[in-house]
C-alpha cells in the first residue's frame, strides 16, 4: 500500500455537490426528494424541533441542575480484581487495560477496598481508598500514586 492507492472507507464519503431537481433522468428530479405537497415540501419549512406551535418536547421536559465542566470521571477498581495478577507483579493502568479489567481509563483509576488480596503487588494508580491501601500493604505490597 502506498499513497497512490489510498481511498476512504466504503460509504464514509458522500458528495455535497449533488444537484437536485434536474429532471427525472438524474434520479432526483421533479419533487427533488421532498415528496408531494405539505409543509415540508415548501420553502421556509420549520426548524428542527418545531411542533406546529405546540410546546416542543425539549421545553416540556423539566431541567434540573448543571454539569460541572471541571469534574473528573475516575474509574473504580476493587482490590479483589487485582487477585488475577501474579505474586510480585507490578500493576499499572496499562497492565489493567491489557488484562481487560479496565476498558477506558477516562480521567484516572482509583483502587477501592472491596474484596480480599493475598498476593504481594506493586500497584501504581491515580488514587487509593484508605481500605484498599491497608489491604495492599497488609499483603506485603506497595501503593504508588501516579
Amino acid at each position: 500500500m502506498d499513497l497512490s492507492n489510498l481511498r476512504p472507507a466504503e460509504g464514509s464519503v458522500k458528495s455535497d455537490n449533488f444537484r437536485r431537481g434536474r429532471g427525472h433522468g438524474s434520479g432526483n428530479g421533479k419533487t427533488a426528494g421532498k415528496g408531494h405537497k405539505g409543509q415540508k415540501a415548501r420553502s421556509g419549512a420549520p426548524r428542527p424541533g418545531f411542533e406546529g406551535g405546540q410546546m416542543p418536547l425539549y421545553r416540556r421536559i423539566p431541567k434540573r441542575g448543571f454539569t460541572n465542566r471541571n469534574s473528573l470521571e475516575i474509574i473504580g477498581i476493587n482490590v479483589s480484581a487485582l487477585e488475577r495478577f501474579d505474586n510480585g507483579a507490578e500493576v499499572t493502568v496499562d497492565t489493567l487495560i491489557e488484562s481487560g479489567i479496565v476498558k477506558n481509563p477516562r480521567d484516572g483509576v482509583k483502587i477501592l477496598g472491596n474484596g480480599e488480596l493475598t498476593k504481594k503487588l506493586t500497584v501504581k494508580a491515580n488514587a487509593f481508598s484508605a481500605g484498599a491501601q491497608a489491604k495492599i500493604e497488609a499483603a506485603g505490597g506497595t501503593c504508588e500514586v501516579i
